[in-house]
């Protein structure tokens, strides 16, 4: 149940009579209603209020069925509109008939002397569901004297009728105006707060009774028509009373709720994240003894590189990185001079593995186009990082450029199954496998790896990017601040770790079984 429900679920037995003992001595509400209609027509007569067009009187026939009697018309049976059982003491009442209705106005706003005076003036977005201690728009006494806008008196209670503040309530500490969204009560002798927390019991269903059009709207007449629970004047204070005291614990208990969903929420990301970083460590599966090493592993990279370098199918790195331990220590051989890098080492790994750059790995680096092509109705798709940024190689909503331009684009940037596409402008370091055969291009906002698919296993890769280690380097190392940008220097020099080759397929292996775990939490 979240702290909303508990709330409702609150209101809803205060105005059943389920909240708080009724009192024998209290005067029955009956008599109460007495006394209401009394001093509404005492007011009518001195012409401060309004008559009631239909005057509503409900009662309880011979039978004990709640019947109602509206102007002079022959009373009817209203069981069926009646939603539950009251206490002895309690009445059902129409809302019309217990205190003062009326909605409110906006003056033109082609006058400009109908606004900036002293008189506040409410819209429904003023509304707080508690009390109106400010409101930042006037209007003057002229806008009062020549329009249709009303002056409600302190202690009114007021509820939006329209669009998406239906239901919301309010009670004004200090005479003000409304506009026409605005529906406005001063209750007569009756408790204004117990009229306020039945109004917000209701919200729901007067959101419910407000659809159906472009403008949701409840109007004044559905309200005034609702039917209220009536209770004697002495328990509407106990009943305020017990509300206000149990509220802060219920908004406690919400803000507790909430707090425990969204943990709840992102429990099975945060932890795939922390597994994630025990299998980088080399923590996640054992070892083995016989697995060739990773320095092996990158030697045969390297050496392979070499050869396609020498056969002019890939260029030189310009600038090629080696990393080797000494002396219990890691250092770098950059451009034919070695530092020390002990100061990046994030973490100690087994002895079978390796530190390198990402550039170390991959035959190819690049991007997409950056020149915006010209698009088409139909043709080879053309990929953007929205189309890459779910996680997933997503062509529903992808763009088309004629096949011409795709095979010029295609020439420096190749996309093909097996490769790795990295999001690299706008939403960075997100990391996708291509899943197809079919050719598409690239835009700038996307990076391609390409690598020896042998030599590399592409899915650990993946989890290798996704994981703490990469992550937290793209975000140091992701330029600008509106549109950001993971420049492809910074991408080649991110450090990662790499295992031996079978280690790589026994880690893939056990985060597929333990992601499935976490995907069912």
């Amino acid at each position: 149940m979240t702290g909303q429900q508990l709330k409702n679920s609150i209101l809803q037995m205060a105005v059943q009579g389920k909240l708080v003992p009724q009192d024998p001595n209290d005067e029955p509400a009956s008599v109460l209603l007495e006394r209401i209609r009394a001093e509404k027509e005492q007011l009518i007569k001195e012409g401060k209020i309004k008559k009631e067009k239909n005057p509503s009187i409900i009662f309880r026939g011979a039978d004990n069925l709640p019947y109602e009697k509206v102007r002079k018309n022959e009373p009817v049976c209203i069981a069926d509109e009646v939603p539950f059982e009251i206490p002895e003491s309690w009445e059902w009442v129409r809302l019309g008939s217990i205190g003062d209705w009326g909605s409110g106005a906006t003056p033109s706003r082609s006058i400009p002397e109908y606004y900036g005076g002293d008189i506040p003036w409410l819209k429904t977005g003023d509304l707080n569901d508690g009390y109106i201690e400010c409101i930042p728009e006037n209007i003057s006494r002229l806008a009062l004297e020549k329009t249709s806008v009303r002056l409600n008196p302190t202690g009114s209670v007021l509820i939006a009728m329209y669009g998406a503040t239906i239901g919301k309530v309010g009670i004004l500490t200090f005479p003000a105006t409304t506009n026409q969204a605005c529906c406005a009560c001063l209750p007569i002798d009756i408790y204004n707060e117990y009229l306020f927390y039945f109004l917000m019991s209701q919200k729901v269903s007067f959101v419910k009774r407000g659809e159906g059009g472009a403008q949701p709207n409840i109007s004044k007449e559905k309200i005034i028509a609702t039917l209220m629970p009536l209770p004697p004047l002495a328990e509407q204070y106990r009943i305020v009373a017990k509300i206000k005291g149990v509220l802060p614990f219920v908004e406690q208990y919400g803000e507790a709720c909430s707090a425990a969903n969204s943990l709840n929420a992102a429990f099975p990301d945060l932890l795939k994240k922390s597994i994630l970083q025990e299998a980088v460590q080399g923590k996640l599966v054992p070892q083995d003894s016989s697995d060739e090493p990773a320095s092996v592993l990158l030697e045969r990279i390297r050496a392979e590189k070499q050869r396609l370098i020498a056969e002019g199918k890939i260029k030189k790195d310009k600038h090629e990185s080696v990393i080797f331990r000494r002396d219990n220590s890691h250092y770098e051989k950059l451009d034919g001079i070695e530092r020390c890098i002990d100061d990046e080492i994030p973490f100690e790994i087994p002895e079978t593995w390796c530190f390198c750059r990402l550039g170390t790995i991959l035959y190819k680096l690049t991007d997409g186009t950056h020149s915006r092509p010209k698009y088409v109705e139909a043709g080879v798709p053309f990929i953007s990082v929205k189309d890459v940024s779910s996680g997933m190689l997503d062509f529903s909503n992808c763009k088309f450029i004629t096949e011409i331009e795709h095979k010029e684009l295609y020439k420096r940037c190749n996309p093909e199954y097996g490769d790795i596409l990295l999001t690299k402008v706008g939403t960075t370091g997100i990391p996708i496998i291509v899943n197809t055969t079919d050719e598409f291009s690239l835009f700038v906002s996307v990076a391609l790896l390409k690598f020896n698919q042998k030599l590399m296993n592409n899915e650990y890769l993946l989890h290798l990017i996704n994981s703490p280690l990469v992550q937290k380097q793209a975000e140091e190392n992701t330029r600008g601040v509106g549109n950001k940008n993971w420049v492809m220097r910074d991408i080649s020099n991110t450090l990662i770790v790499i295992p031996p080759l079978k280690e790589q397929y026994r880690i893939v292996e056990k985060l597929k079984n333990t992601f499935n775990i976490c995907n069912n939490l």
